[in-house]
């Protein structure tokens, strides 16, 4: 979701923006509220005012994902994940969305990442028929943790038709622990059918500028990363999914996305890692091939939890 901004940007390329550097950005009206700390922290918030946008952020990366009230009031909306530029690392974007104008430069970060229909920064869908099938905003959430070291939660995804006859439930839980611009991913998709089901994991395609930016594809890593094209004045936004390339059965391309293609069963969870940063926040990307060798070289675990057990069962 974006809006033009005037910006003029003059900040060093490549260097990471320290916590108490000055801003060089001028300010689209007012400067954020002062923030109630200045310590990094790990934090999930919903956003009511805002018809249920539900925020997460740590000290390098900041996203949002949209609830079932938006529905009603920005039709298509959808199960994307957006993606925040982030300048510092305290929270700021429930400051920043309170607002009204989370597009604008107001002292912390932007939103100039444009998600619509599509997956955003590693949203998913079911891919049968050679189509992408996506649920729509999230329906329930529960926050785990917020405030310190990690932003944990879980939300639940309605039941949506996956052609005729077949439908998909989602419960996923997102875990961002402070020091890394990745979010964990537990994704458990339930069917109505307990044939095996073919999961896209995507990147969004037109989501900043005008270009189609970069991507890289590294199967054997389980990586895809996308360098984004410059957005004017605003910079780049640089994305990244990993996936156990052991569950990887292709690699597609929709109108609206770049996919990785897994195999799942129905019931049992798995794990995938979406990733993100601003070329003009921190973590000191200033190109793409910086923003390629982080997403190649993060530690990332992939153990699923085991499913749980049926009520009963011992």
């Amino acid at each position: 979701m974006r809006r033009a901004v005037a910006l003029a940007v003059a900040l060093m390329a490549g260097a990471a923006v320290a916590q108490d550097a000055p801003t060089v950005l001028p300010i689209a009206g007012q400067r954020l509220s002062p923030p109630p700390s200045r310590s990094a922290a790990a934090v999930a918030v919903l956003a009511p005012y805002r018809h249920d946008d539900l925020l997460w952020e740590n000290d390098r990366t900041a996203h949002r994902i949209y609830g079932h009230a938006l529905e009603a009031v920005e039709p298509p909306s959808g199960s994307g994940i957006d993606s925040w530029g982030k300048q510092f690392a305290w929270p700021f974007a429930d400051r920043q969305l309170r607002t009204g104008d989370q597009h604008g430069y107001h002292g912390e970060g932007l939103d100039f990442y444009n998600v619509g229909t599509g997956r955003g920064a590693g949203g998913l869908g079911i891919w049968h028929d050679n189509k992408l099938w996506t649920s729509r905003n999230f329906v329930a959430h529960r926050i785990l943790a917020s405030g310190g070291q990690v932003a944990d939660f879980t939300v639940d995804y309605a039941p949506w038709p996956i052609g005729v006859g077949r439908s998909v439930r989602e419960t996923r839980r997102f875990t961002l622990p402070l020091g890394t611009h990745f979010t964990r991913m537990v994704s458990t998709l339930s069917s109505n059918d307990g044939a095996p089901l073919t999961v896209g994991i995507g990147i969004g395609k037109r989501t900043t500028g005008q270009g189609a930016g970069d991507l890289t594809v590294d199967r054997a890593r389980g990586l895809m990363s996308w360098w984004g094209p410059q957005d004017g004045v605003h910079g780049r936004m640089a994305i990244a999914i990993r996936v156990d390339p052991a569950m990887i059965v292709g690699q597609r391309d929709d109108a609206d996305n770049h996919l990785f293609l897994v195999k799942v069963r129905s019931g049992r969870p798995f794990v995938y890692h979406s990733g993100s940063a601003w070329s003009l926040g921190v973590g000191g990307f200033g190109d793409r091939a910086t923003w390629d060798a982080y997403a190649a070289s993060a530690r990332l675990d992939f153990a699923a939890p085991r499913p749980a057990k049926p009520s009963g069962e011992q």
